[in-house]
């Protein structure tokens, strides 16, 4: 057995140090002539072995059955182990009011105008932390091919796929843009890796020089 290990197989030998306990207990109180044949070595023993079982017990119950444990693997049992949830850190509240005030911005820009996309706010947000791009970038573009919504090719407001693709959803299109501009796309990420005026560039400005300008601009209209 190595130096690493214990053993723990008490649950016979605590019964049986128990009982020789309760025998001697016996034997002090109904046959007290028979104390001074007991050497306290003897009853040191019994009382130093009992108590050795008795403190190893609580490993028990953390749920080892083996009599057998090495101190590198041991890892006890939590079930009955009552946890406290902490609620979110202070990190996690201050990220969620960001975001909230974002979406609210988002919201409020495409209320003012009368555009269809009010209320995507929140998704648009998401979408953008969960691709890693600017979160004015889709709101700015959408507004820039349709009007917010008002002019979109079905629910495509971004003119994605020279507006040939149509998706089922306002969500659904977010989502599928933000993945692409995001770079998550193999099939699109060379084009829209890096900056976002060069993904702007890519998205359309090759074709309208003025283009991400004019996207830079509304974007930080909605920031404002």
């Amino acid at each position: 057995m190595s130096g690493s290990e214990l053993v723990l197989n008490p649950s016979a030998e605590v019964y049986r140090y128990f009982g020789e306990i309760l025998e001697f207990e016996q034997t002090l109180h109904f046959n007290l002539p028979e104390l001074a044949e007991h050497k306290p070595p003897q009853m040191g023993n019994i009382i130093l072995q009992f108590t050795q079982s008795v403190a190893i017990l609580p490993f028990f119950a953390m749920g080892l059955t083996s009599p057998f444990i090495s101190a590198d693997t041991f890892q006890p049992s939590l079930a009955g182990v009552v946890t406290v949830d902490e609620g979110p850190s202070d990190e996690d509240k201050a990220k969620e009011a960001l975001q909230n005030e974002e979406a609210e911005k988002i919201d409020t820009y495409f209320k003012d105008r009368s555009m269809p996309l009010e209320g995507y706010g929140a998704k648009f947000v998401a979408a953008a932390e969960k691709h890693g791009i600017d979160w004015r970038l889709l709101p700015a573009i959408a507004v820039r091919e349709s009007s917010g919504g008002k002019q979109a090719c079905g629910h495509n407001p971004f003119g994605w796929g020279s507006c040939k693709i149509n998706f089922k959803t306002y969500d659904e299109a977010i989502e599928t843009l933000a993945r692409n501009l995001g770079g998550k796309n193999p099939n699109t990420a060379a084009y829209y890796s890096g900056t976002t005026e060069r993904k702007l560039h890519h998205y359309n400005g090759t074709v309208v020089p003025t283009y991400t300008q004019e996207v830079l601009n509304i974007m930080e209209s909605i920031g404002n």
